[in-house]
C-alpha cells in the first residue's frame, strides 16, 4: 500500500522540479538584460550629475530622471549632446 503513495509523490516532485528548473532557465535573460539597464541608468545618473556639476560654470543643466539616466548611460556623451539639443529645441 505504501508504494502506490510513494510513485505519484515522487512523480510530483519530478514534474515540480522540472518546472521551477524551466521557470529559472527562462527569467535568466531577463533577469541579465534587467540588471544591464539598472547598471547603465546608475552611470548614467554619474554622468549626469558630473555635467550638471561642470555644466553650472556655463549655465548648461539637464534633469536627472530615469528616461535621461537611461539614455545617458546607454549612449554616453552623444546622448548628452542630444538631450541638451532637445532641452533648448523645446
Amino acid at each position: 500500500m505504501e508504494k502506490y503513495i510513494i510513485v505519484p509523490a515522487i512523480i510530483l516532485l519530478l514534474i515540480g522540479g522540472g518546472l521551477i528548473a524551466l521557470l529559472i532557465k527562462l527569467l535568466k535573460k531577463p533577469l541579465k538584460w534587467a540588471f544591464k539597464l539598472a547598471l547603465h541608468a546608475a552611470f548614467g545618473f554619474i554622468f549626469l550629475f558630473i555635467f550638471n556639476f561642470v555644466g553650472a560654470w556655463a549655465d548648461l543643466s539637464l534633469e536627472i530622471n530615469w528616461i535621461n539616466c537611461l539614455l545617458a548611460g546607454a549612449l554616453g556623451v552623444p546622448g548628452v549632446i542630444a538631450l541638451l539639443i532637445l532641452q533648448y529645441i523645446a
